[in-house]
């Protein structure tokens, strides 16, 4: 089996000595491996990790892969083992026959990635693993009990039981809200044992405010140069709108894209120009309404999904951000700007959610989108520093081993 490669990032001077160059050097960490599956927003917050530890060179993806098409897209929330079983038997009866999987796709192999890590540690050093999502607990965990003196794991995204399956859990403190007094009022007293998790963090959670990403300064520094035929011209200030798509516990619909769009109207006077995003999760009931509504506006481009994604452009020479409230991933990458921050629907939230968009407002980070604001006045907030952070703690766990990245 052969690992997906993963795009180079650049990296700067690592400052270690040359002797630090050739193989063979005891717990120093080389290589990571990222255990993904499919999902750009989980697989992001890997690769965001594994960049602000220094290995953007030298990390490979394996992915764990549910079937698709068909009914499987109503069998999410099934374990993926069974999952994969009953894709099986629907291969094999007639009437099923249409139904494909990803049988294509290379799955995560947990004795094969562990194999890796004990056959090649004298000579590479421990390996770090990085996974993130509920299908890759499975795996990731089963690395660590395989290899345990051998890789260095860490799961991305809370796994609900059995934290000490992992040398580190990476997780935002909303994935903790059940254990609030306001959540317990909020869970009916026989449904409490079943709502995880039921135990404050331990020594090995590490809890950041929204979601690891890719967005640090050399990224933003690179996008500034890409994007800057295109957007560098723009009339100021350049105000950026990211829409993404409902959800169970951020429900919307055509009803708050009408209401963005009367907003976006009434400070369309202040803004020297306006660049719209949809996300793939978007209905298109709600980016009708707004390709409709402004359409016609020169002051106004809607990206329309063809060309080259301008997401990182946009952070890069955006002025400012008005953003759904349903995408922890938009907002914390927006957060990390110190740029003027704007959600439109957090009081549709609910649960954990509600908490999250709660945070945001009490650490000055974000504000209401009210369609009132002059998106001339800037304001300023100290930007969220999540994935760094994180990856500091990483580096300290390594330590108490012994270990340390070598970049």
């Amino acid at each position: 089996m052969r690992p997906i490669r993963l795009p180079e990032a650049p990296s700067g001077f690592s400052g270690l000595p040359e002797i630090f160059d050739s193989g063979g050097v005891y717990g120093a960490i080389k290589r990571a491996i990222i255990i993904g599956n499919g999902f750009a927003g989980s697989e992001n917050q890997s690769v965001g990790l594994v960049r602000a530890l220094g290995l953007s060179r030298h990390h490979s993806l394996y992915r764990v892969t549910r079937p698709r098409g068909g009914i499987n897209e109503w069998l999410h929330w099934v374990p993926l083992s069974l999952h994969k079983k009953f894709d099986y038997f629907m291969k094999v009866m007639p009437l099923f026959s249409q139904t494909t999987g990803l049988s294509d796709v290379l799955e995560a192999d947990a004795n094969h990635i562990a194999k890796i890590a004990r056959e090649t540690f004298d000579k590479d050093g421990p390996l770090l693993v990085v996974a993130s999502g509920r299908d890759t607990i499975s795996v990731s965990s089963s690395i660590k009990r395989l290899a345990p003196e051998n890789v260095f794991v860490v799961q991305i995204q809370h796994p609900r039981s059995h934290l000490n399956r992992f040398d580190m859990v990476i997780t935002p403190r909303h994935d903790y809200y059940p254990l609030t007094p306001r959540a317990q009022e909020q869970i009916p007293w026989f449904l409490r044992r079943w709502i995880t998790p039921r135990e404050p963090p331990g020594k090995n959670v590490v809890l950041t405010v929204g979601a690891l990403h890719q967005v640090d300064s050399a990224a933003l520094r690179s996008a500034a140069s890409a994007w800057h035929d295109e957007l560098a011209p723009l009339p100021k200030p350049l105000l950026v709108v990211n829409v993404g798509g409902p959800t169970s516990n951020c429900p919307y619909g055509a009803d708050l894209a009408k209401q963005l769009a009367t907003m976006l109207r009434n400070i369309l006077w202040s803004c020297g120009s306006i660049r719209i995003s949809f996300s793939r999760r978007t209905p298109e009931k709600v980016s009708n309404i707004l390709v409709r509504e402004f359409s016609g506006n020169q002051k106004v481009y809607i990206w329309d999904g063809e060309d080259r994604n301008p997401h990182m452009g946009h952070l890069a020479w955006a002025d400012a951000f008005v953003i759904t409230a349903d995408s922890v991933s938009m907002l914390s990458e927006a957060c990390s700007t110190g740029k003027p921050v704007y959600v439109i629907g957090a009081e549709r939230c609910t649960w954990k959610f509600a908490d999250f968009q709660k945070t945001l407002q009490e650490r000055g980070v974000a504000r209401p989108f009210t369609g009132k604001e002059d998106i001339s006045e800037s304001w300023s907030y100290s930007p969220l520093n999540d994935t760094t952070e994180a990856a500091n703690r990483v580096n300290m766990a390594l330590a108490q081993r012994g270990w340390s990245i070598h970049r």
